[in-house]
């Protein structure tokens, strides 16, 4: 294959990643897959969270379709689409775990308005503490801040946890 159709190949996925996690998260994670996921809505108790097995599940397809496509004799594409995968799980990590819930040492200020939308969208995200009524699912594209805050207001602030004293 083409170096250039693979790098096509990855960078679509990247791309179609962010509309994969808009719909797991939208209707998996705040689904039938709560059980897992509430603890990312409720405060961290240590390092970990049962949330965390999500990026295990996810890179599992990843996984399957570099080894299948660098070792297997599998179509080459394999490879690149489970690279993109990768990718998209990598960035999803430095923007989600370290930007925005701060997990990692470091303390990242985000300075454009791009970083601070996405910031500011997620944090919206989290003010629900129910798998109902929350806002802004995806994660490297991010509506308004105005627009989620007005949809909150708008359904009357259902599930919105208490402020903090």
């Amino acid at each position: 294959m083409h170096w250039a159709i693979g790098l096509a190949l990855f960078f679509l996925t990247v791309a179609g990643m962010e509309a994969f996690a808009y719909a797991a998260h939208r209707w998996l994670m705040h689904g039938p897959g709560w059980f897992l996921h509430e603890s990312h809505h409720r405060p961290r108790t240590g390092k970990w969270e049962l949330n965390d097995l999500y990026a295990a599940i996810f890179a599992v397809p990843s996984f399957v379709l570099i080894l299948g496509g660098a070792q297997l004799g599998w179509w080459p594409g394999c490879t690149w689409i489970g690279a993109g995968i990768a990718a998209y799980g990598a960035i999803y990590f430095g923007f989600h775990d370290w930007i925005v819930h701060q997990r990692l040492p470091g303390r990242f200020v985000p300075r454009s308005r791009y970083m601070k939308r996405i910031v500011q969208a997620h944090r919206l995200h989290h003010v629900v503490n129910t798998k109902h009524g929350t806002v802004s699912f995806g994660f490297l594209v991010a509506p308004a801040p105005e627009r989620l805050k007005a949809e909150l207001k708008r359904r009357e602030m259902a599930g919105v946890r208490a402020p903090r004293a």
